[in-house]
């Protein structure tokens, strides 16, 4: 015996297009959210379209700022590569991939493994900041500074004390020149603390800890691959303030006249080595071995007149041998063609 009641419909059945639109209504629930607005006003919002908030960590940019701090960080690619190019004698080429908030712990398990961390600070700021060179393009800046062509070499595991020392020196180079980048509002340092390999076991900041990564592509002879800086927003946050009280930053090129090249002053202490030499002598190999003092050698009248002036092994100019005082001199003449 059936104890339910007549209006009981325990024991109907629903058809098939019932169903489709139980599951439709239990999917719209899980893609959509209930915002509450001022007055109580309910609204749904997709879920892509809502953008958690914790309070715990208010840290997040505005466009404002995300966008001056952007400005200056392209300053510090263009500055940084120029540098990079002179140090390594070979051009070094730097783009912005992307910049970004992130939390520490997501920051970490995106990290590849094996990689090379360097573990710094910000004097006299707060927090340990980040910076990720990939293993293969490490190896090829120790390559290069070490006379090599800078091919790109294979990575099978961690990196010796001595390529770490090398790697280390270009770290300085590139933290020297983010913290010029805010010289100007406040007197910052970066101080190197150590290193890491696995960013399994960073514990340098919380987990929740909002990050501000500025992800790079590099490029080194063959080798191309990512450069990456993370600041805690604790650290960054002061500099932020700091730049929003002294106004907008304008690049440095936006000053320049249309259509002509302007002076990078990050070059204006760089030796260039700089020498003479002429054409106006051929001599065999057996000539030259059977000269002894007292030979005369015959030049071209005119050899002095047609010294050439070469910028690092680079025939640059053409000009006119003579003196000045007691020392020899040479009077540009003329430019070499490319």
């Amino acid at each position: 015996m059936n104890g339910n009641s007549p209006g009981d419909n325990q024991g109907e059945v629903l058809s098939q297009s019932e169903i489709e639109r139980l599951l439709s209504q239990v999917q719209a629930e899980d893609t959509a959210t209930t915002v509450v607005k001022s007055g109580g006003v309910k609204t749904r919002f997709k879920n892509e379209e809502v953008q958690s908030y914790d309070f715990r960590q208010p840290a997040f940019l505005t466009s404002g700022e995300l966008r001056k701090i952007r400005i200056r960080h392209e300053e510090f690619i263009r500055t940084l590569a120029a540098h990079l190019s002179i140090y390594l004698r070979l051009e070094f080429t730097i783009q912005m991939s992307k910049l970004q908030t992130l939390s520490f712990q997501k920051y970490a398990e995106r990290l590849p493994s094996p990689t090379h961390l360097t573990l710094f600070k910000v004097e006299p700021l707060k927090g340990v900041c980040l910076l990720d060179v990939a293993p293969r393009l490490g190896l090829t800046i120790v390559d290069r500074l070490l006379g090599g062509p800078a091919h790109s070499v294979s990575f099978s595991g961690e990196l010796s004390e001595i390529e770490t020392a090398l790697l280390d020196q270009v770290a300085q180079l590139i933290l020297n020149e983010w913290c010029h980048l805010w010289q100007k509002i406040e007197n910052v340092r970066p101080v190197l603390l150590g290193h890491e390999n696995n960013g399994r076991f960073l514990t340098s900041s919380a987990h929740d800890c909002t990050m501000l990564v500025m992800s790079m592509e590099a490029r080194l002879g063959d080798c191309t691959e990512q450069i990456e800086l993370a600041f805690p927003f604790h650290t960054i946050e002061p500099l932020v303030r700091l730049c929003d009280a002294g106004g907008e930053v304008v690049p440095r090129e936006v000053s320049a006249p249309s259509g002509r090249l302007q002076w990078n002053p990050a070059l204006d202490d760089v030796s260039v080595r700089l020498n003479t030499a002429w054409h106006g002598l051929e001599m065999s190999a057996r000539e030259l071995t059977q000269l002894k003092c007292g030979d005369v050698l015959m030049l071209e009248e005119n050899c002095f007149d047609r010294v050439e002036i070469r910028l690092e092994r680079q025939p640059k100019f053409l000009g006119r041998l003579g003196r000045t005082g007691d020392t020899w001199a040479v009077e540009l003449t003329e430019n070499v063609k490319s």
